[in-house]
């Protein structure tokens, strides 16, 4: 299977002007075949565009400074435009699942630079790598590579930090599980909620949240070209590294630690992107990661032998009981425990749920027992309030 090992490093000022030129070179090899694509309406083939915007290129004054960098990472650049179009044009036709993808956009020079490399462009020397035309970096190496990458691409991002991203096969990773399986529901406050009844706490992004606000209305205010504004804009993708950096120690935690003790993990597909458009809870939706912590999840799962599993959105998990299959109806956000009126057990909402996603997952379902009435719950039920369960006229 594959796997990417990324690792930072720090160049020299010499190598800081080699890769600005490299990373300028490969974004407008980009932009010159994408602007071929769009004004020809069709897409040629990735020789073609090489042939075009690589080699003739270089004989014309224009791009004679293409010559200036190694050859392999422009003819990368061509070939990820390719497979662009074939993502956009399978999404189109209904062959690939998930998200319509967008058409190719240009490449600007605010935006994260990479540049990619296969086995022709760099090799490893010792605690150093050489990459062509740029010389030996020494990245930070926090693990070691299991074996030899089949390619590396170097990225910079919009806080000017270097990393190196290999890209290489390992073999996956046997593992015994703890426990048959694990329902987990995704909330806000607290992130994951586990069938068995452990849960794990969203990280507290508040403090480098109030920050971000304040530099970004600060951004904002600052004429466009300017000194100022340019090292606030920094400062902001400085902040928001943080963020992420953080979301990200915390996500593959979590996701190592429930890949490695269940066999089966089940999750529930959530609307994400539908769930988003609620403006007061929008930015908080967004900092929580779900979406990555799924993917984290899925990669795992095939490194050490699980399975992984995802339910409809559909499933009414909230409106269920666990114990029983009482279903008592959709029930407001504010309503965090239920008195079931069926075996009088009182449930907490997201572990209610999280115990009806493994069920549903495990192909264990009750013979759910519809109320003669429907309802909504408007409060927390408690023994002696049985009417406070549910309110709505009956049928």
């Amino acid at each position: 299977m594959k796997a990417r090992y990324q690792y930072r490093f720090y160049p020299t000022d010499q190598q800081k002007q080699e890769l600005a030129k490299l990373f300028g070179c490969v974004r407008v090899v980009w932009n010159d075949a994408l602007a071929i694509c769009n004004k020809s309406k069709k897409v040629l083939k990735s020789g073609d565009l090489q042939k075009l915007v690589i080699t003739q290129a270089k004989k014309t004054e224009e791009r004679k400074w293409l010559s200036k960098v190694s050859v392999v990472p422009l003819q990368q650049s061509v070939a990820d435009l390719g497979i662009a179009f074939k993502n956009l044009f399978e999404s189109r036709n209904g062959k690939r699942k998930g998200r319509k993808v967008r058409s190719p956009r240009f490449k600007k020079r605010s935006n994260n630079q990479s540049a990619r490399l296969t086995r022709r462009g760099f090799s490893i020397q010792g605690d150093g790598v050489y990459l062509a035309k740029i010389g030996i970096v020494k990245p930070i190496w926090s693990r070691e590579l299991p074996c030899n990458p089949s390619s590396v691409t170097i990225i910079k991002d919009c806080a000017n930090n270097y990393f190196l991203s290999f890209v290489l096969d390992i073999e996956p990773v046997q593992i015994n599980a703890k426990n048959q399986s694990i329902g987990i529901d995704l909330g806000i406050k607290t992130f994951a909620v586990m069938s068995d009844g452990s849960q794990a706490k969203s990280p507290d992004y508040s403090r480098l949240d109030r920050k971000l606000r304040k530099t970004q209305r600060k951004f904002a205010k600052q004429p466009k070209g300017s000194n100022r504004r340019e090292q606030t804009r920094i400062k902001i993708a400085k902040l928001n590294n943080k963020i992420a950096n953080k979301r990200k120690d915390f996500l593959h935690k979590l996701s190592t630690k429930v890949v490695s003790e269940n066999q089966v993990i089940v999750l529930e597909d959530l609307n994400v992107s539908g769930m988003v458009k609620n403006r007061k809870l929008a930015r908080a939706i967004s900092q929580q990661g779900w979406s990555e912590f799924r993917a984290l999840c899925d990669a795992k799962s095939d490194k050490y032998g699980r399975d992984f599993r995802v339910i409809s959105r559909w499933e009414p998990t909230s409106q269920v009981c666990s114990d029983c299959g009482f279903k008592w109806g959709k029930l407001d956000l504010s309503v965090r425990s239920i008195l079931c009126m069926s075996c009088k057990t009182e449930q907490d909402r997201d572990e209610n749920a999280a115990r009806n996603i493994e069920k549903v997952g495990m192909g264990h379902r009750h013979d759910l027992k519809r109320a003669r009435r429907g309802g909504k719950t408007v409060s927390t039920a408690h023994p002696d309030d049985l009417s406070r369960i549910t309110v709505l006229p009956g049928r």
